[in-house]
Formats: structure tokens, C-alpha cells, sequence
């Protein structure tokens, strides 16, 4: 049995799993099995919470959704080109394809809108779970053209449901905001200058969190688009590139979590930093939200963004990434080590050279580094990409990582001092017992 992908429900607590033989759901707090099926291949899932509700492919173009309490299918659709991604909350259901999203309302399965996307093989969408508004955030049109003749519209989708974007001049780093309650478009957010490669919504749809495919930045906006689209945090994953696997938000949206391919989870604060001048104390997201900042240094065509000057080695963002890098040899201890002191001589640095350049250059020093981090241990003897999905507990100071060989594992964090993450227990996804595979305890 092999695992084709893995999920979070909406509020961290289950994991799905697609396997080449049905589903998996498991809880998290504490860590049980939920549901197993026997269904055959199935390439994609998703879940309404831990709700009888469950979105599934088992076939590249046929969405099944079913009640896994009775056993029953409520629904099939079949669709034009592959399904990529899935994503629901307790209103919508967004089926993401190549170049198309469909919306639906998930209360009767009628079709609401269908919004036309540049090519978006990796299915990049976020859809907020807040039960109040449904705010969709995904790869911006290029330009207003219409779907190519060989492209049928779906049986199931009303005519004249098709959303056309009026989009002039926007580059491929823009990501549309967009309301899927109303079917109304709300803002562009000049992201990054190069291709997005990935995009993360918190709890409520008030913050959007961003990485190019470099990997190397991540940046969080407020939404649908507060102080001049800039953003309100930008922090620095490294400067190799990496293909980001997984964001997400914690429930208070203090904190958010990155997976790449560097096998290494980062956790970053949603803090300003402290300047040395002032003693005020740090300010929380809330408070920044509506914080203006110095217009010299804002405008995307007189500023020169961190991912441009912090890294001699590449120097345009718009530079292709290595997408699947594997691990160095370096063990992670020293890769702890070496982080840190690339954190201090970084900071120094900034500082030393601050003085010799413009404003709008040192701004783009500021980037912030993580907090936390841990490095994804292997299976032994196993080779190839790891990839993963992470989330902090919404009950506990624990981080889970749930990763592509199987393992789900869960590891303390400091809140106060930050640093690395500490194993805590570890079970198998694969077992169908869930089998405990690590404690501290023992």
C-alpha cells in the first residue's frame, strides 16, 4: 500500500490519508484511527472536519462524495481535465483542475461559479474555513482570454456560471482574492515577482501567507488587502531554494508553519520585530494590521525585495528553483549549529552594512528568521523525496508533522525560547492499529 496524498481537516484535528487502497482518517488529540475503507486507488480526499462528510478521487477526472457513516455515495461528478486539488468548508466546496476552479454549494451540490486560472498544476488554493465567509485565494489570470474550444464545460455547470478576471498587466507572483459566498473578486496582492509556489489562509480569512517557487521568502498579507497590499511579515526560510510543501496558520494565527524540501519544518512569529531604539514590546498581528509604513521604502517599483539582495548566489527571484533538492549529508545538529550563525553573522551584517545603503535596500535585510524548527527524520535505509504536511496542535505547545513515508510525528515546542523541537511520540498512518513507534516516556 502506498500513500498518494495527505491532509489536515479544517481545524488540525484529523489527518486523511489517500491511499492505493481507500482512505484513512485518523484523530489527532489523541492519536486514534477514525475510518478505513477499501476503495480502491484513490489519489486525493478531503474532509468537512471530523464530520460524516468526505470528498474523494478515485479516478483522475470523477469527484465521489460520501458519507462514511453509512457507507453511501451522496454524489458524482465528472469533469473535463484531471482533478488536482480539493478544498471544503461548511459552505463551499472548490474542485481545483489545471486551469479552472469550480465552486459549488456543498449544502446541495449546486454550481455557483467557475473561475478561469492560469496553468496551476500543483493546484495552488486556499480556501478559508471560517463559517461566516468562504475567501478564496488562488493564482491571479494573466490576462482575459476565453477557455480553448477543446475544453468542455461540465453537464453539471450552469451556462453562463463562467468567472472572467479583468486582469491588466499582472505578473505571475499576483494572487486573486476572491469571496466564493458572493462570487465577487475583492483584490490582486502583488506577492512575488516570480511564480507562486504555495498559498496558506488562517482560521478567520484575514491573513494570507505566500512562497514563491524558490521557497526562499515567505510573506504574510492581510485580506482582502490592508496597507497597500505591502505585507505584514516577511521571513526568510533560507537561501537555498526549495519547493515549499505545506503551510499553515496555528489557531490563533501567532504562528505559521512551513514544510519544504530541505526536510527541515520552520516555525515563524507573527511578532514585529523589537528595534533596538525603541522599548516598546512586541506587537501581535492584530495590532499591525492596520500599521502604515514609510511610502519611500513601499512601492514595489523603487524597492529591492530581500529575495533580491540576501542571496548573492541567485540573483533574481525569477530564477528557476531546484523544486525536489535532496538532503546534504550534514547531520542535523550541525545543520542546527550552522543556522544559528548564519542567524547572528546575518543580523550583524544587516547592521554593519545598513549604514551604506539606501533605505529601500536595507528594508529588504529585515526579513525575519524562524523560531522553531525541526529537522524530519528519515525511515532507515529510505531514499527520495520527503514530503510532508504540518500544523501546530490547536490544544497543545506541540507541532505534527505527517510525513510521505507514513510517520506522524508530534513534537514540543518552546514558546518562549523557540529552537529546535523536541520528538515527543511518533505513530504510524500505514499501520492499521496506528501503531506508537516512539515516547520519551519509555
Amino acid at each position: 500500500m502506498s500513500i498518494n496524498s495527505l491532509t489536515f481537516n479544517q481545524d488540525f484535528t484529523g489527518i486523511g490519508v489517500a491511499t492505493s487502497k481507500g482512505i484513512r482518517i485518523y484523530h489527532t488529540e489523541p492519536f486514534t484511527t477514525s475510518y478505513t475503507s477499501q476503495d480502491g486507488d484513490i489519489s486525493l480526499m478531503e474532509m468537512l472536519y471530523l464530520s460524516t462528510l468526505v470528498a474523494m478521487v478515485p479516478a483522475p477526472r470523477l469527484l465521489r462524495l460520501v458519507n462514511i457513516k453509512r457507507g453511501t455515495t451522496i454524489v458524482e461528478l465528472t469533469f473535463p481535465s484531471k482533478i488536482l486539488g480539493l478544498r471544503m468548508n461548511r459552505n463551499r466546496l472548490a474542485v481545483i483542475l489545471e486551469q479552472n476552479i469550480h465552486i459549488y454549494d456543498i449544502g446541495n451540490i449546486k454550481a455557483l461559479y467557475t473561475i478561469d486560472t492560469p496553468p496551476n498544476p500543483l493546484a495552488l488554493c486556499a480556501l478559508s474555513p471560517d463559517k461566516d465567509k468562504s475567501i478564496l485565494a488562488y493564482p491571479c489570470p494573466l490576462q482575459q482570454t476565453p477557455l480553448p474550444a477543446s475544453v468542455s464545460t461540465p453537464s453539471h455547470v450552469p451556462p453562463g456560471s463562467q468567472e472572467w478576471h479583468h486582469a491588466a498587466s499582472q505578473n505571475v507572483g499576483d494572487v486573486r482574492i476572491y469571496d466564493a459566498q458572493t462570487g465577487q473578486a475583492l483584490n490582486t496582492i502583488q506577492a512575488h515577482k516570480s511564480a507562486i509556489g504555495y498559498l496558506a489562509l488562517n482560521a478567520s480569512g484575514t491573513l494570507l501567507a505566500t512562497a514563491s517557487e524558490k521557497g526562499t521568502i515567505i510573506r504574510v498579507f492581510e485580506v482582502p488587502g490592508g496597507s497597500g497590499n505591502q505585507p505584514l511579515f516577511e521571513f526568510r526560510r533560507g537561501t537555498m531554494p526549495a519547493r515549499i510543501y505545506h503551510m499553515s496558520f496555528n489557531a490563533t494565527s501567532t504562528l505559521l508553519c512551513v514544510s519544504s524540501a530541505s526536510e527541515t519544518v520552520h516555525i515563524f512569529k507573527l511578532v514585529k520585530p523589537v528595534k533596538s531604539d525603541s522599548m516598546s514590546p512586541p506587537t501581535s498581528p492584530i495590532s499591525t494590521h492596520r500599521r502604515t509604513l514609510s511610502s519611500s521604502s513601499r512601492e514595489r517599483s523603487e524597492s529591492v525585495s530581500s529575495e533580491d539582495v540576501a542571496d548573492p548566489s541567485f540573483a533574481s527571484e525569477d530564477a528557476p528553483p531546484s523544486l525536489e533538492r535532496r538532503s546534504s549529508g550534514w547531520s542535523g545538529a550541525i545543520a542546527s549549529k550552522l543556522r544559528q550563525a548564519s542567524q547572528s553573522v546575518g543580523a550583524g551584517m544587516a547592521a554593519r552594512v545598513g549604514g551604506y545603503l539606501p533605505q529601500s535596500v536595507t528594508q529588504g535585510l529585515e526579513a525575519q528568521r524562524d523560531f522553531a524548527h525541526v529537522k524530519i527524520p528519515r525511515t532507515h535505509g529510505s531514499s527520495g523525496i520527503l514530503r510532508s504536511i504540518v500544523a501546530m496542535s490547536p490544544n497543545h505547545p506541540q507541532l505534527f508533522v505527517v510525513t510521505s513515508e507514513g510517520q506522524f510525528g508530534v513534537y514540543n515546542i518552546d514558546l518562549e525560547n523557540g529552537g529546535d523541537g523536541v520528538l515527543e511520540r511518533q505513530h504510524s498512518i500505514l499501520d492499521p492499529r496506528g501503531t506508537m513507534m516512539y515516547n520519551t516516556d519509555d
